[in-house]
């Protein structure tokens, strides 16, 4: 029987995550997947700073970022009856607009892109196995049993026709919004599925005349066709610029899936592209259904579930990849903890008491992104297919002409929260017993709209701000002075005896803590200011960060810093 103190069923983003984190923190770790191959099509692609800081901790980010299109490419979401015929509209997106451009760069030391999942997934697995993760393709999940002490997983070789076993302590499940593992595990599922029925079709096509003076990620196909059902609106994604591409059609849930063949395929792409005289090759066609389901929890005893298995939801957003990776680094650090006897095996539990409030919200607002591309629709005219949307909008002067195109511009403005929704990236924050509320920091500037400006803060459980701080001459983002397996305190000059109190808790216990000084004179300089000035530090006090950048704990209290730290440590890794 193989062993392993970690399997992992699935090897998408949440999986190929997931491996790397846990090889990186050296824990014993096997990815099993039924597919010979990691994704073979581009079906995940927009990847938000928060990813972008997460995976470059894990040496991955220039990698990554030399496979990625940037935001002087993909800044602009089109809106067009057809790519080659009318344009209604554009937003500049994920931060590209000079006026939300300074939030995405006050917010984070990186910047937003796009990287299609067939490019991603072979990132993170070819650096797990460099750490020494292994890998079984054409491995099928078959059930899993689980005792006190481990998880027994049978699985059948798809290769050699013979079923057999893996002993692990703990069991992942990441395969995907059919999650077999998150069925047997018999978690609580929240929801409706099958919503909608759309059609990706991937394929090769140069469009360069039609859309490299106005480049794009996303090209919005607004017309009669389109719009009926799905996601409420067609599309045409870039994947590469600007000759392989993503299409996007929509089906009648009332009908049996359609079986589209490469003709069909044409002829749904030219709807798309309109009148254009181009080559088109088919690459693959497949059918997806959009759901409105989460998981009310995400584990049960040493079974997890992370990404799609517990949150299925449309594309909208962006918030898929990121949130299912983001779902794998969350519970990852605790796994090690748990596996190396620094924390108590409670800890485990906050994964789901942390998470779920999480999925839950990215559902919701991916399903209200489809609400307002059909508010969008209604704008335009499309109810009424006698006329076309240019006229509908310009052809009267009247009060219904000015009615008209007052909804359209206020419809267009609700996709902001769809293309621009940067809160709902970065505003997580966290309650769970690993986070201790007892004392809150100042809140600095707070926006009423949480889901789409991004709000610094220093309140525990919320991930600790970004700023540009000096360290022995080196501008460094305080992003990239926490994580790496290890908690991170961060103190002022006047808040020295913190740093003693860590140093004898450090003597004293093999979880050590990284101590940070903030101050003029000290190994790290507050040098612009931001760290004191955006959040109200006050340089007596300490902030305890987490391994996953998430703030454990700020405390004001200047006695006992010894006993404190201690305590507050039992506490906060539930030992």
């Amino acid at each position: 029987m193989i062993e392993t103190d970690v399997l992992i069923v699935g090897s998408g983003p949440s999986g190929s995550a997931a491996a790397l984190f846990l090889s990186t923190y050296g824990i014993n770790t096997l990815v099993i997947t039924k597919h010979r191959w990691l994704a073979n099509t581009p079906r995940a692609h927009i990847t938000n700073q928060r990813t972008i800081e997460i995976l470059s901790e894990f040496g991955v980010g220039d990698e990554l970022m030399a496979s990625s299109v940037l935001n002087d490419v993909m800044g602009n979401s089109i809106f067009c009856d057809t790519l080659a015929g009318k344009e209604i509209a554009r937003i500049k997106s994920w931060g590209a607009h000079p006026e939300r451009l300074s939030d995405y760069t006050i917010a984070s030391p990186f910047t937003i892109c796009d990287i299609p999942q067939t490019y991603l997934e072979p990132i993170l697995i070819g650096r797990a196995v460099k750490n020494g993760a292994h890998v079984k393709f054409s491995s099928e999940y078959i059930k899993a049993i689980q005792d006190k002490h481990g998880v027994t997983v049978t699985v059948f070789d798809r290769l050699e026709k013979r079923e057999y076993q893996i002993r692990a302590k703990y069991l992942i499940g990441a395969d995907g919004a059919k999650s077999k593992v998150c069925s047997d595990a018999k978690l609580p599922m929240k929801g409706e599925l099958n919503l909608a029925g759309c059609i990706n079709i991937f394929f090769n096509a140069d469009l360069s005349a039609l859309v490299s003076h106005r480049p794009g990620a996303l090209f919005l196909i607004f017309n009669n066709e389109a719009i009926s059902g799905g996601i409420g609106v067609g599309a045409l994604r870039m994947v590469r610029p600007w000759k392989e591409w993503l299409g996007v059609w929509n089906y009648d849930m009332a009908q049996p899936p359609p079986v589209i063949t490469e003709n069909d395929a044409v002829n749904i792409l030219k709807k798309l592209i309109g009148n254009c005289d181009v080559d088109i090759n088919i690459k693959s066609i497949s059918t997806w259904t959009v759901n409105n389901m989460y998981a009310e929890a995400y584990s049960n005893q040493r079974i997890f579930c992370v990404g799609d298995a517990v949150h299925r939801h449309p594309p909208n957003n962006g918030l898929g990849s990121n949130t299912s990776i983001q779902d794998s680094y969350n519970l990852c650090w605790k796994l090690a903890y748990v596996l190396k006897q620094y924390a108590g095996t409670a800890l485990l539990e906050t994964y789901s008491q942390e998470r779920v409030p999480i999925g839950k919200a990215v559902v919701a607002r991916a399903i209200q992104s489809i609400s307002e591309s059909q508010e969008l629709s209604l704008s335009l005219g499309l109810d009424k297919p006698a006329i076309s949307t240019a006229e509908f909008l310009s052809s009267d002067d009247d009060i219904i002409g000015i009615a008209r195109r007052d909804r359209f511009y206020k419809a267009l403005r609700l996709k902001n929260y769809e293309l621009n929704g940067h809160g709902v990236e970065l505003n997580q924050l966290y309650e769970s017993a690993a986070i201790l509320r007892g004392d809150i920091a100042g809140e600095g500037k707070k926006s009423d709209d949480l889901h789409f400006m991004y709000h610094s803060t220093f309140i525990p459980g919320a991930r600790i701000p970004h700023v540009w701080l000096s360290q022995k001459g080196k501008i460094i983002s305080s992003i990239n002075l926490v994580g790496h397996g290890q908690y991170s305190l961060f103190t002022g000059i006047g808040g020295k005896k913190w740093i003693n109190a860590v140093e004898n808790y450090n003597e004293e216990h093999v979880c050590k803590i990284i101590a940070y000084i903030i101050g003029p004179g000290e190994d790290v300089d507050d040098i612009y200011g931001d760290f004191y000035g955006r959040c109200n530090f006050d340089e007596t006090s300490c902030i305890l960060v987490r391994p996953d950048g998430h703030i454990a704990w700020y405390c004001r209290d200047n006695k006992d810093h010894e006993k404190i730290l201690a305590e507050t440590m039992i506490k906060i890794l539930l030992r």
